[in-house]
């Protein structure tokens, strides 16, 4: 009888130790199952064409949703647009490459948590007959003054994009004010499509890097001029002030904003177009300094 008593109490004690580490186990899970879906799926992302252009979107934006549940709904135009867009509240999240356009926005308050995410360069390509003589140029701005100087082709976004605008810099510099004349040709038109027209017209144009590397293949231009300070090519991420603009996915912008520039999205940056191209399209810049930055 004493015996199975004491086999009684040896299986209760069991069974409340195995109840004890059952509940233990729940509560060590509820965390995970307790997370849930975002309130507000979507995230209006207003991005340059470069970063669709080049691949680097189709790469980034599946990896974003999968981790966080969010929905990228990607505009790519011009990012004196895309500022725009953020200026009026008209987008969540920013993904830009003019850093003089892009201060205004961030003094103003309008935009927040603004972060320096990326950098590749500009590079200027021509046709390999090289009519107006440039490739032995000692830089971007001698090259568009002969350019100027023979009456040659060049097309130009004309867009107001982050191209753009470094565009009208250089023939600033040059002291050259090309609109109105006949060599000078304004597509309107994202980066992809001025480089599919400029290798038709076989003329030059400004470009960012990782479009022409991604569309080399089609094209009959080569790189003409490359490396000087003045083709440096910066992006930064910010989100929409959602203090300023109640009706932007706070929350949404900062999720994106926060894995751009992640340890895990910065490797991944760094690591994308080596395999096809020999050389990253982009180089990864989280919690460096601008003035630091140089191409390699």
């Amino acid at each position: 009888m004493e015996i199975r008593k004491r086999r009684l109490i040896f299986t209760a004690v069991v069974l409340f130790v195995l109840a004890l580490a059952g509940c233990q186990n729940k509560a060590e899970k509820a965390p995970q199952e307790a997370a849930k879906p975002p309130a507000v799926k979507d995230v209006i992302l207003a991005t340059t064409t470069s970063t669709q252009d080049s691949g680097l979107l189709d790469v980034l934006i599946p990896d974003f949703e999968k981790k966080t549940g969010y929905r990228v709904k990607p505009i790519a135009v011009g990012t004196g647009q895309a500022l725009k867009m953020g200026e009026k509240g008209e987008a969540d999240v920013l993904l830009t490459h003019a850093m003089s356009a892009e201060k205004p926005l961030v003094d103003s308050g309008a935009v927040v948590n603004y972060n320096l995410v990326m950098h590749n360069d500009f590079i200027i390509a021509g046709p390999e007959s090289d009519p107006a003589g440039v490739k032995q140029a000692k830089d971007s701005v001698e090259v568009f003054r002969k350019i100027a100087e023979k009456g040659a082709i060049f097309v130009s976004r004309g867009d107001e994009s982050g191209t753009h605008k470094q565009e009208l810099s250089i023939w600033k510099a040059a002291q050259v004010t090309p609109k109105g004349q006949k060599w000078y040709q304004e597509t309107g038109s994202g980066m992809g499509q001025t480089l599919n027209i400029a290798n038709e017209k076989l003329g030059y144009t400004l470009t960012d890097r990782a479009t022409y590397l991604a569309q080399k293949k089609n094209l009959k231009l080569v790189v003409v001029c490359q490396g000087d300070k003045a083709l440096l090519n910066i992006y930064h991420v910010m989100q929409v002030n959602p203090e300023k603009f109640p009706k932007v996915n706070g929350s949404g912008a900062k999720a994106f904003a926060e894995y751009m520039i992640s340890q895990e999205t910065q490797k991944i940056i760094g690591e994308f177009g080596k395999d096809k191209f020999g050389e990253p399209l982009f180089y990864p810049d989280a919690g460096k300094k601008v003035e630091d930055l140089g191409r390699k």
